[in-house]
């Protein structure tokens, strides 16, 4: 059965450290006057039934962008998959896309290309592809990966390729736009975006 938007929520990813960024919390840095969560919701809305935030300090700013906040489940800045995990089980949708929040000229097509990639190939996991490499933390999966997810988490693994590599998944091609998936990582990657 095809996969559609309304049974997608958004998730995302603001939980980390921002060590590259000397420590501050690049969701809500700002590029053109808003912060880059915001970019990313705005982005988003009109791809998805809902949108989620995981944030691990800053709650109230987050709140205050009108979607819903959660924690990790995993104390200490455990990496993007506890994000992932935490935001599985809230979701009421059969499907999350996953966003890390420092992307904010993500495809405004993100989720119908995953869905049509995964629907063309009979999986239930996406991952897009710039056409040089794999965007691990841009992807789609089904709600039913809530256990395996904790499962790997509960073995102290934390890669989001690992756990990939041991999925059957389907890349989505995004080589007509690699620089969607540009990054800001750094100080330098915000002032020359």
């Amino acid at each position: 059965m095809p996969i559609e938007e309304d049974e997608i929520t958004a998730v995302i990813l603001a939980g980390g450290r921002g060590d590259r960024m000397g420590g501050l919390d690049k969701g809500l840095l700002r590029l053109d006057g808003k912060a880059l969560v915001r970019h990313l919701i705005d982005r988003l809305q009109p791809q998805v039934h809902a949108i989620l935030i995981t944030a691990n300090r800053h709650l109230e700013q987050y709140r205050t962008f009108g979607c819903p906040v959660i924690e990790d489940r995993l104390a200490g800045f455990a990496g993007p998959m506890a994000g992932i995990a935490s935001a599985l089980r809230e979701i009421r949708t059969a499907y999350l896309l996953v966003v890390p929040c420092d992307t904010p000229t993500l495809p405004g097509d993100l989720a119908r290309r995953l869905a049509d990639a995964a629907n063309a190939a009979g999986k239930q996991i996406a991952v897009a592809h710039d056409g040089t490499q794999l965007q691990l933390a841009h992807l789609l999966l089904p709600a039913s990966a809530q256990a395996g997810i904790d499962a790997w988490l509960a073995s102290g693994r934390r890669s989001i390729r690992g756990w990939l590599e041991q999925q059957e998944f389907v890349l989505a091609d995004f080589s007509d736009r690699p620089q969607a998936f540009d990054d800001i990582d750094s100080p330098a990657d915000l002032e020359s975006t």
